[in-house]
């Protein structure tokens, strides 16, 4: 095979491989961009041009559709593969990837079928494309995508639009700077009305990818010719004309043979006297092998920015591999490894969430700096004593024996009382931290990546981690109602003994016991447990926080998965293998990830093996 089948082959290779990997019209613009920056040629012409018969003469098979009206109604892919002398031929459809036609009439039918199936038996349009591989000793290798013929008026059963859309779909092809437009006229109507050559000047002023296409050279008027467009002296392309004869229609009734046509072609080009000194550059052969040559200089010229578009792809296909992570192993043992190993990196993540390399830790410090004090100030100590209810409270301690010095009783009832109210806030502190570490580990396993592709771990682990935190809760609450217990159970003594050495200082000391049932003698009780209460509540506010760090966070980081680690250390491999068991979607990914990474590795090697061939 020499260098050019070898390039133009390897780009069909790549270019329908990108269509069996769903790169083509995928909306992935990565691999889509790679599809486009692949040449291939467009067919255009109006309603019966005769783009068909140019088609059949190329490929050597009559196997299109045909009929009155609009016969194209969905873009047709055609690439041919170049095979082996006295090989089979055969052809593939795309959405039938396992059935290789030998009978060419069943690929018409099936084009036609395929058709309906997304347009209906309408008159409609589709711009889903069909992709059809014919492999053939008899053809060279290219990529042909025969589309809709242009029409100037909608006839009945299309809808008003049809003209406008038929165009809008031709051009979104044309319109590529590697597409090669292959601009089909027929000879027995004027150039100057060809709606494939105005198109193609519009999109491509200069003419450098655009071939004209003269069929139906045959059915010219007695007396006329075309060579004034051929020899370009009518409209000069950049490239020469080509002209074709077309199969009669006398010759498809009979199906005769299209090997048999084209020795038909070379002859009548052989024998003709207006045409016969064009003889060796008209005909479906010639068009055949211009165009692979064009495609050749084409691939040639793109060939650098292929390789750098397939070595981008290969980059941001091992990484998205990455991400996505390795097949999981089967046996038990590397199971077990693997889930050891994704607690792990849950469990880095959320460490430095807490310790501050990531978000969310601070909340924590905001529950002890911010919200506790704010609900110890908001306690109702100002109610608790009042001085109705002091007077109640003291009143009442001693019964009918009245307090001799201090009322003592009194006091401890109005401390205890107070010392109650401090529960609610050291409890929802405890609450409060709680939450905080339950949207931490949310979060925690959300961001680690390795466990993405495994919704059944995560939901494990997850489960596992908050019946841990509950537990934990479970003993923060407990040590800081105890400690709001304890100071209850023992009153700071030293604080009392100072009140009657303030008194005697501050004047006379004889009011001390005459004023004991007055209104300043229950006011200064009030004061005194107040301030009492007070220097409680700041001792509270620091050790609070460090009984809820050292039951809940403390614990959170140092064990929070290990009671989960010594459950899955009892599971079987069946149970391992479906905690591991993966989103199908990621999976799908996966394996479509690793098609693409094998095709274009494989792309860019055979690139560099024959590129610069010579």
């Amino acid at each position: 095979m020499t260098t050019m089948e070898s390039l133009i082959g390897l780009v069909n290779r790549i270019q329908r491989a990108c269509t069996v990997l769903g790169d083509y019209g995928d909306g992935d613009n990565t691999f889509s961009s790679l599809w486009e920056a692949l040449p291939s040629v467009a067919v255009v012409g109006g309603q019966s041009s005769g783009k068909s018969s140019v088609l059949e003469s190329i490929v050597g098979r009559d196997f299109l559709p045909r009929g009155s009206g609009i016969v194209t109604r969905r873009p047709l892919v055609l690439q041919l593969h170049k095979t082996e002398d006295g090989s089979q031929e055969y052809a593939e459809f795309l959405h039938l990837p396992k059935r290789r036609f030998t009978d060419f009439s069943m690929v018409r039918k099936e084009i036609q079928d395929e058709t309906d199936r997304v347009t209906g038996r309408t008159k409609q349009i589709s711009p889903i494309p069909i992709h059809l591989s014919i492999y053939s000793p008899n053809v060279v290798n290219l990529t042909l995508i025969d589309l809709p013929g242009l029409t100037k008026v909608a006839v009945e059963g299309q809808p008003d639009t049809i003209v406008q859309d038929i165009e809008t779909m031709v051009r979104t092809y044309v319109e590529k700077p590697n597409c090669i437009i292959l601009a089909i006229s027929p000879a027995n109507q004027d150039i100057a009305t060809s709606d494939a050559i105005k198109l193609a000047r519009e999109v491509d002023p200069t003419g450098e990818r655009t071939f004209g296409v003269l069929t139906k050279l045959d059915l010219m008027d007695k007396g006329t010719n075309a060579l004034d467009v051929l020899e370009g002296r009518s409209y000069r392309l950049q490239h020469p004309w080509v002209g074709i004869v077309n199969r009669s229609q006398a010759d498809i009734n009979r199906n005769v043979d299209m090997i048999v046509a084209r020795r038909k072609e070379r002859e009548y080009f052989a024998t003709s006297p207006d045409y016969g000194h064009l003889a060796n550059k008209m005909g479906s052969e010639y068009l055949a092998k211009l165009l692979s040559k064009q495609l050749e200089s084409v691939i040639r010229a793109r060939i650098p920015s292929i390789t750098s578009l397939i070595n981008k792809s290969i980059e941001e296909l091992e990484s998205e591999m990455d991400h996505l992570g390795r097949p999981i192993a089967v046996d038990a043992g590397a199971q077990l490894y693997t889930i050891l190993e994704l607690c792990r990196a849950f469990d880095r993540i959320f460490k430095e969430h807490l310790d501050g390399g990531r978000p969310g830790g601070d909340r924590i410090y905001g529950v002890f700096d911010n919200q506790l004090p704010a609900a110890l100030r908001k306690l109702p100590f100002d109610r608790h004593l009042s001085l109705q209810n002091v007077r109640k409270v003291v009143s009442e301690a001693d019964g009918y024996q009245p307090h001799l010095i201090a009322p003592e009783q009194g006091y401890r009832r109005l401390i205890e009382g107070s010392l109650n109210y401090f529960r609610g806030p050291s409890e929802a502190s405890v609450d409060a931290v709680h939450f905080v570490l339950k949207e931490l580990v949310r979060k925690s396993i959300g961001e680690t990546q390795e466990l993405r592709r495994f919704p059944t771990l995560q939901a494990e682990i997850a489960a596992a981690a908050n019946e841990a935190l509950e537990r934990f809760r479970d003993e923060s609450k407990k040590t800081v109602v105890r400690l709001v217990d304890m100071e209850s159970s023992y009153l700071t003594v030293e604080f009392f003994r100072r009140l009657p050495q303030e008194v005697e200082k501050a004047g006379n000391p004889a009011t001390s016991t005459v004023d004991r049932y007055t209104e300043g003698h229950f006011r200064r009780i009030g004061s005194n447990v107040s301030s009492y209460v007070g220097m409680v509540s700041e001792t509270l506010r620091n050790t609070i926080p460090k009984a809820i760090v050292y039951c809940q966070v403390r614990e959170a980081k140092l064990s929070l998965l290990n009671h989960f680690y010594t459950q899955i250390g009892k599971r079987e491999g069946k149970q391992l293998g479906q905690m591991l068991d993966e989103d199908p979607a990621l999976m799908e990914r996966r394996q479509q990830c690793a098609k693409r990474l094998e095709l274009y590795k494989a792309a860019r090697d055979e690139i560099d093996s024959v590129s610069w061939a010579r």
